[in-house]
């Protein structure tokens, strides 16, 4: 498990079909959104700022930060670590 803190970099994936994420540019649905945690709530809530495919940004509160083996939830809206981030913990 990485322990989330101030500043450092996640991957966002919008939700699906949700109106809170609609107006939300993401020109490449495969691809998640470049975020940074501004606020950690737990090891596994935190709030972003999220930077979509245009470079605007959005404030995302009580987002779930997947951890280890935890599943993708289908409709989105979940934060996860890069894959370099995953393999740098992994070596410590």
């Amino acid at each position: 498990m990485i322990i989330p803190s101030h500043g450092r970099i996640v991957w966002y994936t919008p939700a699906r079909g949700n109106d809170s994420d609609a107006s939300v540019a993401q020109h490449d649905k495969l691809k998640p959104l470049a975020a940074m945690v501004v606020h950690v709530w737990g090891d596994r809530t935190v709030n972003l700022v999220v930077f979509d495919s245009n470079g605007s940004q959005w404030q995302k509160t009580s987002v779930t930060l997947l951890q280890d083996d935890d599943a993708k939830p289908e409709e989105g809206r979940f934060c996860a670590w890069m894959p370099y981030q995953k393999a740098m913990a992994e070596k410590s």
